[in-house]
């Protein structure tokens, strides 16, 4: 089984669209003003939908990794997007920052590399 796709409640449709967009993501769905797909570089996909609006707090978090979070966040910035938390190094080894998009889901920019698969503590394959 496969992770094919996240869809993300979305309170303002055109700004939410905006904001994926500048964060570098190629709109594939267009139906203003309720959905819109997006495809990732390596073809990896993600929609917002306003009817999946619950009201409350967002409790989500979308993960773009990048090869070079500091490089991203001065480029994004660039382009006027606000971070909530410059990049870290994280104890589990990942580097992380945090900008929320429109709707305030929080989307965390980040690099892992082989630690977001394999970390040192990673546990053991059972044996048979």
């Amino acid at each position: 089984m496969e992770l094919n796709q996240i869809t993300l409640p979305c309170t303002n449709y055109d700004a939410t669209v905006k904001f994926y967009r500048q964060l570098g993501f190629r709109l594939i769905v267009d139906s203003p003003p309720r959905y819109g797909r997006f495809e990732t570089e390596h073809g990896m996909t993600f929609s917002i939908h306003a009817e999946n609006v619950s009201g409350g707090t967002q409790d989500f978090i979308v993960y773009f990794e990048v090869e070079d979070v500091d490089e991203t966040v001065r480029r994004l910035e660039a382009k006027g997007l606000r971070f909530e938390r410059a990049p870290v190094d994280q104890e589990w080894l990942w580097r992380e920052a945090y900008l929320l998009d429109p709707s305030g889901n929080r989307v965390c920019i980040y690099h892992a590399g082989e630690n977001r698969r394999f970390p040192p503590w990673r546990v053991a394959e059972p044996e048979d």
